[in-house]
């Protein structure tokens, strides 16, 4: 091989390290909003789906209550608030994307646990690498919940989340903004 391509194939890989250096440093590798062409490595395996936005997940022998990280969905299961308006439709969305012994890949952000003793985590379906917390913000079954400093993805997220009001998707076209009671005949999600 000549000189001057040895030389140019070593340019390639300096400016294509520092770029991925450079990116992880600011925060600029960020989940695809499409599933990935490929499976990710597993790290756990649902158990079940609690609601929109909690889950049960089997991690090294133990079931382990995990919040997804930036996303809030309507509320079902806490006898101490109504049920939400698109409440059963978001766990339903999430009971669909995460049946029990699906693996997933969950990825921690600064804080490991919440102050309930969850643990947090991004979600990633193993088979695919769909982004979980991001589909559920993206397709309006749930807002944007950013708490620091688990911030990891706030951009996407917002970006994501004002996508789906424009389009009036999920819970933007049917209750107007997040937190209003469901109509009276919705049942709590168990």
């Amino acid at each position: 091989m000549s000189r001057p391509l040895v030389a140019l194939g070593l340019c390639l890989v300096v400016a294509a390290s520092a770029w991925f250096i450079l990116g992880h440093q600011r925060g600029g590798i960020q989940p695809r909003l499409q599933p990935l062409p490929q499976s990710v490595p597993a790290n756990g395996v649902v158990v079940r789906v609690v609601d929109g936005d909690t889950v049960q997940v089997k991690v090294d022998g133990a079931t382990e209550p995990v919040r997804l990280i930036g996303v809030d969905t309507p509320e079902t299961v806490d006898d101490r608030k109504p049920v939400q308006c698109f409440g059963p439709e978001a766990s339903a969305r999430t009971k669909s994307l995460l049946p029990p012994g699906t693996a997933v890949r969950l990825e921690r952000d600064a804080e490991a646990r919440d102050k309930y003793g969850r643990l947090l985590a991004y979600l990633y379906r193993a088979s695919d690498g769909l982004f979980v917390n991001l589909v559920l913000v993206r397709d309006g079954f749930g807002s944007v919940l950013l708490i620091e400093p688990n911030v990891t993805y706030a951009s996407i997220f917002r970006d994501a989340q004002a996508d789906a009001r424009q389009k009036g998707a999920g819970l933007w076209g049917v209750c107007g903004e997040p937190g209003r009671a469901a109509a009276p005949s919705t049942t709590r999600a168990g």
